[in-house]
């Protein structure tokens, strides 16, 4: 079997409202999605992590720089292409979108792998720790409105995802550290005291700052503060940890096995959140969750895109050995975004209906069984809404 063609779909529409987390404001949602066509008629899917003109520069790696390395290729070599792709990009990044076009393409020749098995991805890892996952639900998006205004909104928004049935809820913070205190405080009162939420910064705060939010957070009970700092400041993440009673989460902007060392070795983290779509894919994943489970960090895979993300990401989450083991052990968990998103609800000829999962069955979702990532994208939605670049 040989790579024939290795495409590039960028989508995009727009949103219905804007929305905002503490970098910027955006109004319109954009994926990125690679198809890759072999001489026996057998097509993997992948995903690229990036939005907006993001995904259109990783649109020409994919295309014009990675293509042309692997035609020919034999798509069951995903470690050796890996290893060539890298090693002749190294010179050139890499961190950032040269792993993010990476990414997409690992995950589309995993996917053609299982689809050549005839078996879904976490049998050709290894096996089903778990065949359903608990699902967490994100929104409380920042907006271009007054701080009181936010507070009311994220007030009946998280009241909103606990009754949608997810089994916790997380919010965007970033209008400054004494205004998001203030906004855990709405959300904490509207879920109540025994209901788990988490806090994402999206690396907003000084150290200092960080400190003085994560004090408020310890009073209010909250599982994770994610990505407090940025994350260069590695100094930063361990005097957090070292120094505050939440745990501390981040590595969504981490790349490859060796950035991942230094977060991992220097004890940065209570908790891992590697992005399959962007860390170099899943044979870069698999190197990465190895090397957090022997540093006794557990992993909770970032999760944004589309249905094709989402499909990997439940796959993989199946495959999380238990972490240190138990009779009652934790588990990971699924993100979900809860705010619009076209490419995750209607992408796939058979979709994945997440919201109905988790209102019908306590908060799971089940892990897709068909052969490689387990989806198939719908052709006629996908042409619609690429972009004629």
């Amino acid at each position: 079997m040989k790579i024939t063609s290795v495409k590039s779909h960028v989508l995009q529409y727009n949103l219905p409202e804007e929305l905002g987390y503490s970098q910027q404001f955006y109004n319109r949602r954009t994926a990125n999605i690679i198809e890759i066509g072999t001489d026996e008629g057998i097509t993997g899917w992948g995903e690229c992590f990036g939005p907006g003109n993001v995904a259109i520069a990783n649109k020409t790696i994919v295309e014009r720089v990675i293509q042309p390395m692997v035609l020919g290729d034999d798509p069951l070599d995903r470690d050796v292409t890996w290893h060539k792709v890298y090693n002749l990009l190294r010179d050139h990044g890499q961190k950032g979108m040269p792993l993010q076009a990476l990414s997409g393409v690992d995950i589309a020749l995993w996917d053609i792998t299982g689809k050549v098995a005839g078996l879904p991805l976490h049998k050709l890892i290894g096996g089903a720790h778990r065949t359903r996952i608990k699902t967490y639900g994100y929104g409380m998006m920042l907006k271009q409105e007054n701080v009181s205004d936010h507070a009311a909104r994220f007030r009946d928004e998280a009241a909103a995802i606990r009754d949608m049935g997810f089994c916790a809820v997380k919010m965007k913070v970033g209008l400054g550290a004494k205004f998001d205190v203030e906004l855990c405080k709405a959300v904490r009162e509207s879920v109540g005291e025994n209901y788990d939420f988490m806090v994402d910064a999206n690396h907003c705060y000084t150290t200092s700052d960080a400190f003085y939010v994560g004090r408020g957070l310890e009073e209010l009970g909250v599982y994770w503060f994610e990505e407090p700092v940025a994350p260069e400041d590695l100094d930063g993440y361990c005097e957090l940890r070292a120094g505050l009673n939440v745990n501390i989460s981040g590595g969504e902007a981490e790349f490859n096995r060796w950035g991942w060392r230094q977060l991992l070795e220097r004890r940065c983290l209570d908790i891992a959140h590697p992005e399959v779509c962007a860390v170099g894919g899943i044979s870069e994943y698999l190197r990465i969750l190895a090397l957090a489970h022997a540093h006794f960090t557990p992993v909770i895979n970032h999760v944004w895109g589309s249905a094709i993300a989402v499909a990997a990401n439940l796959q993989l989450l199946a495959a999380i050995p238990p972490i240190p083991g138990g009779m009652y052990q934790w588990e990971p968990l699924l993100e979900f975004d809860t705010t619009d998103n076209r490419f995750r609800d209607e992408l796939l000829e058979t979709p994945l209906n997440i919201q109905e999962q988790v209102r019908s069955s306590g908060g799971y979702v089940n892990v897709p069984a068909e052969p490689g990532i387990g989806v198939e994208p719908d052709r006629e939605f996908l042409n619609f809404h690429e972009l004629d670049l």
